[in-house]
């Protein structure tokens, strides 16, 4: 049920959840009020249902996003201060790429990327970064099943998209050129973990016309460095506050 809420339906009613879900109409409203309880779900003026601010609070503690986001977001900083575009900051997540940051900006380019977004592999900065470093597994499953072409730039031919893939891993960063957005152009690298591995993706998108593709590659991979570097640096701890003076028993 939850799943049934998205971008583009983010406030639905009882009989269009039940629609979107499959389940029946007298489940939901069942459902429906156990999560309006838990502060799961959350009802609108106009009694339609969106995903409640209890959901995100408790996602927001997921460990894997948690630690990087707060990693990455000086250095995403840093690259939104550049460009007065968007950054955003990509994880893996089954056969899609999520969206655990995004920096932008009132004006910018046209960017169909929300925070929280699944963005197609194929077709996004941080979705090929991704899917160059995954299992060959996941390659080949991917690239074997049907895949949107958004614009007439859109690579969907898996011939392509294995080149593609290769020139990632080989130059360690991608250029989408209005692969997503006509007017739109992608840069992304690929972030690491201090052990190597590559855990995320790092992008800006900015717009098509006179975009140096070379000065925002070597500006995402300093970034890309320092949050590798901060992921590897234990967390500063407060020091611990005495409230009361010591005793001679202590």
């Amino acid at each position: 049920m939850l799943e049934t809420f998205d971008q583009d339906n983010s406030a639905l009613t009882v009989s269009r959840i039940s629609q979107r879900s499959g389940i029946p109409v007298p489940t939901v409203y069942r459902i429906v009020a156990e999560l309006l309880e838990m502060g799961l779900l959350e009802r609108g003026s106009d009694r339609r249902l969106h995903v409640g601010v209890r959901l995100w609070e408790i996602a927001s503690r997921a460990p894997r996003a948690l630690g990087l986001r707060e990693a990455a977001m000086p250095f995403m900083e840093d690259l939104h201060a550049a460009t007065r575009q968007h950054a955003q900051l990509y994880v893996l997540e089954g056969c899609d790429a999520l969206v655990i940051e995004r920096l932008s900006t009132r004006g910018a380019v046209t960017n169909i990327t929300q925070i929280g977004d699944r963005q197609p592999l194929h077709a996004t900065t941080g979705g090929l970064v991704l899917l160059a470093h995954a299992s060959l597994h996941l390659q080949d499953s991917f690239l074997s099943a049907p895949m949107r072409a958004y614009t007439p730039k859109t690579p969907t031919d898996p011939a392509e998209l294995r080149r593609i893939l290769a020139n990632i891993r080989t130059r360690g960063y991608v250029v989408c050129d209005g692969y997503i957005t006509p007017d739109a152009l992608g840069v992304g690298t690929p972030v690491y973990s201090p052990s190597g591995d590559v855990i995320a993706a790092l992008s800006v998108v900015v717009p098509r016309d006179g975009a140096q593709p070379m000065i925002h590659v070597r500006a995402l991979r300093v970034s890309s460095r320092g949050i590798t570097d901060a992921l590897g640096k234990p967390p500063v701890r407060a020091p611990s506050l005495r409230l009361f003076p010591s005793t001679a028993s202590e």
